[in-house]
C-alpha cells in the first residue's frame, strides 16, 4: 500500500483570520489514508493552534518573531530540505510569494498557490509569479477571471468556495434568539473592510432605529483608528468593539443580522458562518459576495462606499422581523446546500491528486519555469 502523500500547508501564522480557519479545517478533515497533512508557520501567532492540535494536525513554527524575516525564510529553506514534502500548499500573501520561490528551488514536486482575498492578486505579485506554481486554487469566481486576464491557463485554476461546518454553526434555539437590535460586523480592522463607511452607515441606521446597536468584532492594524472614530460617532454609546475570539457563535446568537462594508473581498468565511446560523446579511457587492448573498432572498447588497444605502438597508431589516426570519431560513439552507465543509475538502483532495498525477506524467516537478 503506498504511503500517504506528505502535504504541507504553509501559512504566515495561526492568528485569528478566515484563511487560517479554513486551512486548519482542511488539514483536520483530509483523508489520512491518502494524505499526511502538516501546518508550517513563518511567524508567531497561535490562536488556532489548539483546534489544529485537537484534530491531530502536526504544527511547526519556522520562526517565532512578530513578523516574517530572514529567520523565517531560512527556517523554510531548511524545513523543505529536511522534510521533502510531496505537496506544498500556500496560504496568504507572504507564503504565496516565498513558498513558490523556495519550493521551486528545493524541487518540491507540487507547489499549489491559493488566492483567497480581494487584494491577493496584487499582494502576491501574481503578474510575475502566476506560472511559478503547478496550480491555483481560488475561492471565488472573480479571482479566477483576474488570473485568466493575466494569462494563467484555465486548466491551472480551480474555484473551490469556502466551506462551513453547518453542524457547528447552527441556528440557536428559539429561547436563545436575540431580543436586542444588534448589527454585528465580524471583520478584521484593515483597509479592505472599510469600517469608516460602516460607521457612517450606522449613523443613518441609528437615526431611524433608536434601539440599534453596532458590534464590531475583530483584530487588526486599524483597530485604534476605528475605536477613535467610534468614540466620536453621534451614536457612540451604541457602538461596541470586541476582540476576535476562537468561537464567534455567541456573538452570532445575539445578532439580528450581520454586515460587511468591504471594498475588496473574495468569499468571506464570516458571511458563510452567519448564514449557517440563520442570520440575514447586509453587505457590499464586491468579489464573490454577490455569488453568495442572494438579493432579497438571503440578504441585501449595495455598492462599496455607499454609506447611505448601507445604513438604510440595516434599518429596513431591523424594522421587519418576518423578513429577517425569512432571509435567515433561506440563508441557512443555502449554506447547507452549497457550501458544506465536506464538499470543500473533497474538492481540494481531487486537485492535490490531479496535480501529483500531472507531475508524475511529466516526469518532474509540476511547478515549471514561466
Amino acid at each position: 500500500m503506498p504511503r500517504p502523500v506528505r502535504l504541507v500547508l504553509l501559512l504566515q501564522d495561526l492568528a485569528f483570520g478566515g484563511t487560517q480557519r479554513q486551512a486548519v479545517a482542511l488539514a483536520a478533515r483530509l483523508d489520512r489514508s491518502r494524505f499526511a497533512p502538516e501546518c508550517w508557520m513563518l511567524m508567531a501567532g497561535r490562536d488556532f493552534a489548539p483546534a489544529a492540535a485537537e484534530a491531530g494536525v502536526p504544527l511547526r513554527w519556522l520562526a517565532e518573531g512578530p513578523r516574517v524575516g530572514p529567520a523565517s525564510l531560512y527556517g523554510l529553506w531548511r524545513a523543505l530540505g529536511a522534510a521533502r514534502p510531496d505537496v506544498l500548499v500556500l496560504f496568504t500573501a507572504v507564503p504565496n510569494i516565498w513558498g513558490r520561490v523556495l519550493g521551486r528551488a528545493r524541487h518540491v514536486p507540487a507547489v499549489i498557490a491559493t488566492c483567497r482575498g480581494g487584494g491577493s492578486i496584487v499582494r502576491q505579485h501574481e503578474r510575475l509569479l502566476k506560472n511559478w506554481a503547478a496550480h491555483h486554487i481560488v475561492n471565488a469566481g472573480p479571482l479566477r477571471e483576474r488570473l485568466l486576464a493575466l494569462g494563467r491557463a484555465a486548466s491551472r485554476i480551480t474555484v473551490i468556495p469556502n466551506g462551513v461546518d453547518t453542524d457547528h454553526f447552527a441556528p440557536p434555539s428559539d429561547e436563545a434568539r436575540p431580543v436586542r437590535e444588534v448589527v454585528l460586523c465580524p471583520a478584521r480592522f484593515c483597509e479592505d473592510k472599510d469600517h469608516e463607511t460602516l460607521l457612517r452607515a450606522f449613523a443613518v441606521t441609528a437615526a431611524k432605529r433608536p434601539r440599534a446597536e453596532l458590534w464590531l468584532l475583530g483584530n487588526g492594524p486599524l483597530r485604534d483608528r476605528v475605536r477613535l472614530l467610534a468614540a466620536r460617532h453621534p451614536a457612540r454609546d451604541r457602538i461596541k468593539l470586541y476582540p476576535s475570539v476562537p468561537d464567534p457563535r455567541p456573538f452570532f446568537e445575539q445578532a439580528s443580522l450581520v454586515v460587511l462594508s468591504s471594498v475588496r473581498e473574495a468569499l468571506p468565511n464570516v458571511l458563510l458562518e452567519a448564514m449557517a446560523m440563520g442570520l440575514p446579511v447586509v453587505a457590499t457587492a464586491v468579489g464573490g459576495i454577490p455569488d453568495l448573498v442572494e438579493t432579497d432572498r438571503t440578504g441585501l447588497l449595495c455598492a462599496p462606499g455607499d454609506a447611505k444605502t448601507l445604513g438604510e438597508h440595516l434599518a429596513a431589516l431591523l424594522a421587519d422581523a418576518p423578513r429577517r426570519e425569512r432571509f435567515g431560513r433561506n440563508a441557512r439552507q443555502r449554506a447547507v446546500d452549497g457550501f458544506s465543509m465536506t464538499m470543500m475538502v473533497r474538492r481540494h483532495e481531487a486537485v492535490f491528486e490531479q496535480v501529483l498525477e500531472e507531475t508524475a506524467a511529466a516526469g518532474g516537478p509540476a511547478a515549471r519555469c514561466p
